[in-house]
Formats: structure tokens, sequence, C-alpha cells
């Protein structure tokens, strides 16, 4: 259950968000039929390792319920208090994610960043309201609305989330408690709007390090998350914390330095924009050049692409970045294999 009552989640989230969120993705064993524990637990160490105060726990892969509650069961006994976990509300249905929602809250949960169906075909900021509020309505959890492009609210409006109706969710949901601001998206103008409107009462989140670097030196952000910033490993952390203190030669320094690795990230997550879905297997491999466990995904997956992982490799490289020497066919066995014959087929 949460440290918090239901009508104490924007209070908490100003207090608890901040720092830096990552995600894990869940891993799996060699054959996918189930969880790798021993994975799973590596890559919760380190994130903490690498200085997050927090991890979304990926949903949007081939995961169960019964799965996902799994996930966050040894995931919350591994964090042991040390880093707040969120709960990915990216199931398949509203129903299906408010029950999700109910999983992640009896298992450690601290905070959910809501998303929206594929299948959710926003026509006016009356649908939007009407899921968004049921959602919040129904768990007890502080909320971390998204507004970002890859919904398709475009149609509705260019913001993606227009700020009347978020004045509208705030005053009506108490426990919408942060706004990930990438509306409009690759404009900055959604968090700016976001940051001047609601920042006195919400958590304006910009996850994005490429834009947090550079807007922190002009306006306070406390939080940054979540993104797959466990690419660069620990220097995203870092970094933020170097801004908090008002360091910003030293943060612009190492912003400077890890360009390359940006760029490469860049390149590599171009096509998102245009299916609106994360190559999740893409930013697994990215985890793992750092050190996390990597491993198999289960289909439907986008592939990775031979000069994809190139690409990645060589950017931390340049950047002189920590990077794994292993051979890129590892990746697809994990630091922690477990399960199945197809383990000592891949490592043979």
């Amino acid at each position: 259950m949460p440290s918090y009552r239901k009508s104490e989640a924007r209070a908490w989230a100003r207090e608890n968000l901040v720092g830096c969120s990552n995600v894990v993705i869940p891993s799996y064993t060699a054959d996918l039929t189930a969880l790798n524990e021993a994975g799973i637990r590596h890559d919760i160490r380190k994130v903490i390792e690498f200085g997050f105060s927090g991890t979304l726990l990926v949903s949007e892969v081939a995961i169960t319920l019964a799965e996902y509650r799994q996930f966050f069961e040894w995931s919350n006994d591994e964090a042991a208090g040390r880093i707040h976990l969120i709960h990915h509300a990216m199931f398949n249905t509203l129903a299906e994610n408010i029950e999700a929602a109910k999983i992640a809250e009896q298992n450690g949960a601290e905070l959910v960043l809501l998303c929206y169906p594929v299948n959710f075909y926003a026509e006016n900021d009356e649908d939007i309201y009407r899921y968004t509020k049921a959602f919040c309505d129904n768990t007890n959890l502080a909320v971390m609305l998204f507004q970002v492009p890859h919904w398709g609210f475009q149609r509705v409006h260019g913001s993606d989330i227009r700020a009347s109706l978020l004045r509208r969710l705030i005053d009506d949901c108490p426990n919408l408690s942060a706004i990930k601001a990438e509306g409009g998206m690759p404009s900055i103008m959604g968090f700016v709007e976001c940051h001047r409107l609601f920042g006195k009462e919400v958590v304006i989140s910009n996850p994005l390090e490429k834009d947090m670097i550079p807007l922190a030196q002009l306006v306070p952000i406390q939080y940054s998350g979540t993104s797959n910033t466990e690419y660069f490993g620990p220097t995203i952390p870092a970094i933020h914390k170097l801004l908090q203190d008002g360091k910003y030669d030293e943060a612009t320094d190492l912003y400077w330095k890890i360009n390359p690795a940006r760029k490469a990230n860049a390149a590599a997550s171009a096509s998102n924009a245009q299916t609106g879905v994360i190559n999740r297997l893409q930013w697994k491999y990215q985890g793992w050049l750092a050190g996390m466990n990597g491993g198999p995904l289960r289909q439907p997956s986008a592939r990775l692409l031979d000069v994809t992982a190139a690409q990645l490799r060589n950017g931390l490289v340049r950047s002189g970045l920590p990077v794994t020497e292993d051979h890129d066919r590892q990746f697809f066995v994990g630091r922690h294999p477990a399960g199945g014959t197809e383990i000592r087929a891949a490592a043979e």
C-alpha cells in the first residue's frame, strides 16, 4: 500500500518526486514461458547503483496481469524502500488498467504513469477527460499524467492535452499529482506551458535529458522521469544532482560529453515518432550495454538491427561512458539467464 492517503497524494509527490526515474523492462526465462527473477532483481540493484530515485516497471510488453504482480513483488522486495516504484498503466483497456493499478498498489507502487491504450480513439476533450477521471477515481495512488504525441491526441489539440483540460483534471482529480510534460514534442512549449500554469500545484517532469539539462538552468526541475536514461549509466542522475546544486558549468560539461550517445539514442529512436510505439527491445539493449540484465523479450516486438546496435554502442564509446565488451549475442541470453535449453545453445 502507498505510504500516503489518496488525499495526500499531491503533497507526497511534491516532497518525494525528486531526482530521476528510469525504466526497468521485465526479464524472461530463455523459453519465454515465465519471468526471470534473478534478472529482474539484478536490474533493480543496478537502478539503485546508478543513483536513480525511482523506476517505471514497464507493462508495454507481452506480460499477463499475474506476471505483472510477480514483477512488482520481486522489484518491491529487492528495492526495500530505497527507490519508488512506478506503475505503468499501459494495458489493453480502462478496466484492465484499473485492475493492474490495484495490483501495483498492493505491491509497493507509489506512483502511476497514466497512459492510454492503442485502441482508445479520443475525438474531443470530453473523451480524454472521462478516461482520465475514471482511472484516477479508481486508484489511491498518485497519478502522473502523460502529455505526449504518442496517444494521437493531436487530432484534439496541438499540445496533445490542452491547458484548459489539464486545469479541469487537476481540479477534479485530487490524486493527479504530476505531469510528464512532452506535449507538442519536439517543441518545449508543452513543458513551458505546464510549468507556468501548474508548476505550483503539481510536479512538472521533463523526462528528456536533452531538454531537461538546459531548461533546469533557467527554471527549477525537481524531477525528471521516466525514460531510458539507464543507457547513460549513472550520468543523468549525477547531472541532475549538479543542477540542483547550482553547478551549471559542470552539468553543461557533461551535457556536451555525452552528446555522441545522445545523438545515437535519438537516431535509433526516430521510428518511434512514426509508429507511436517504443521499441522496448532496443531500450532493453541500451540498458544491457550499461550493465543491466538484458535477455529476450516475447513477440510481438520490434527487432534490434545490427546497424542500430552498433550505432548505440559506438555512441557510448565516443562519449567515454562505460559500455560492456560482451558480444551482442550475449544480450539475447542475459546476464542472469534462467530456464530453457535455448540458453545453452545461445551461449555455445
